[in-house]
């Protein structure tokens, strides 16, 4: 990023307005018929007639993270609207052993009002203590509870037992990037669909230029990804099958017609991920595959742009379905929710931290390029590399996560350890995925 572009950002976050937070969505709380200025919060109730209450909280936003300034400001302004709550923070970051003593909280009832903590599988142990509260359960008390999260960023933090319960509020993206100025220079269209992309391989292919910066031997996992979920469609790639389905096959061997047509670097069975990038950079390749922390080490922030995967033959995925994750959320829990003041207070703290005024300042702190939980809005002094990853994340019709976050790093290890042989049509794309899926059977008996 631009060091203009970082000041700006950081202005922006320390400048907001104090109670730039959400208000309370309990529907039968009177509501102000005063004007209020826009970006700040009507007053809907009369706190002084509210019982004092306490409410502990913990969340990873400690130490050096960005998000810390963010929560800690939240947390200030949140206590001056609510004077009769009382916050007993615990924030660090989240190491192993900030995890462990989250558990052994939680296994003793030691455990917080409201926790910011991991929706994966990282959250099985004290998700088998069933102490949270569902979100089905609090949007029957408050309809409008996590009202400005999108639909696909609460999906995509429900639990793996298939339970929504916390509110998220940024994640990552994986996108592709594109050094727009060389599509301009060919007359290359951006690619939206397979056709337009074989078009642009070809193009480029044809112009000395490589189209794909890609190292099926190192970094293969992208492409494993993308072209999994456009052949299988979100349901079938989030799926772990016992045999390996037709369409994770057919995606796979796209690897194949890839390599035939010539898409990748000449090299791409020996080189490693760090010597693509810097291909991408130099601008001796058109297109890379990679992630928004990628971002950080584009040089010319004005000619690179990042867009949907435009997908492949015959695919099956919906337009604009991202691999992605928002791999956290705020929980609230039930020793909180048992507690008529307690819950009013733990779900007022929650929508003050996941509210889109709220979560706008935490994509911002970040750099402006993660994935919002919320449709967030452009800001002064973006780039247009920033600018293209906002209209890509807002617009993702889905958010799916890696496959490895499912198989487990050995068995998915046998599908990338294998792609120079799949696209080199040496071995069989289903042996290598049975392989994998037996792995999987095995290590999960």
């Amino acid at each position: 990023m631009k060091k203009k572009f970082l000041s700006l950002l950081l202005v922006g976050v320390m400048s907001t307005s104090l109670l730039a937070g959400c208000g309370s969505s309990k529907t039968n709380e009177a509501s102000n018929t005063g004007d209020t200025n826009e970006g700040q919060v009507a007053t809907t109730e009369d706190t002084s007639k509210k019982n004092p209450v306490t409410i502990k909280t913990v969340s990873m936003f400690g130490g050096t993270d960005p998000n810390a300034v963010v929560y800690e400001a939240v947390n200030e302004e949140f206590a001056k609207e609510y004077d009769y709550i009382t916050i007993e923070d615990n924030s660090q970051s989240s190491d192993e052993d900030w995890k462990a003593s989250v558990a052994a909280d939680f296994a003793v009832g030691n455990e917080p009002d409201v926790i910011q903590f991991f929706t994966d599988a990282t959250a099985n142990t004290i998700l088998a203590t069933d102490k949270f509260v569902t979100l089905d359960e609090i949007r029957a008390e408050y309809p409008e509870y996590a009202q400005d999260t999108m639909d696909s960023a609460l999906d995509a933090v429900t639990n793996p037992d298939g339970v929504k319960r916390a509110v998220p509020t940024t994640g990552y993206w994986e996108g592709l990037y594109c050094n727009k100025d060389l599509f301009d220079k060919y007359g290359v269209a951006l690619p939206t669909d397979w056709d337009s992309f074989v078009t642009a391989i070809n193009a480029f292919k044809e112009n000395g230029i490589i189209p794909i910066a890609c190292s099926l031997n190192n970094v293969p996992h992208y492409w494993v990804e993308y072209l999994m979920l456009y052949a299988s469609g979100s349901e079938n790639y989030t799926s772990v099958p016992d045999k390996a389905p037709a369409e994770w096959v057919k995606g796979l061997e796209t690897f194949k017609t890839l390599r035939d047509m010539g898409a990748f670097p000449e090299d791409t069975d020996t080189v490693d991920d760090a010597y693509i990038g810097q291909l991408f950079r130099d601008k001796k390749a058109a297109m890379q595959l990679d992630g928004s922390w990628f971002a950080g080490g584009v040089t010319d922030t004005e000619n690179t742009v990042v867009i949907a995967f435009p997908g492949i033959e015959e695919q099956k995925a919906e337009a604009g379905a991202m691999v992605g994750g928002i791999s956290s959320g705020f929980y609230i829990t039930k020793k909180a929710w048992e507690d008529p003041d307690k819950r009013d207070a733990a779900v007022k703290f929650v929508e003050a931290h996941t509210c889109k005024s709220a979560v706008q300042r935490y994509w911002e702190a970040g750099g402006a390029i993660s994935k919002a939980a919320v449709q967030v809005d452009a800001i002064d002094g973006m780039t247009n590399l920033a600018y293209s990853a906002l209209e890509y994340t807002n617009a993702a019709t889905s958010i799916n996560a890696p496959t490895d976050s499912r198989l487990g790093q050995e068995p998915y290890a046998i599908i990338t350890s294998n792609i120079v042989k799949i696209s080199t049509g040496a071995v069989s794309v289903e042996d290598v995925l049975n392989e994998a899926l037996s792995l999987y059977a095995q290590r999960n008996e």
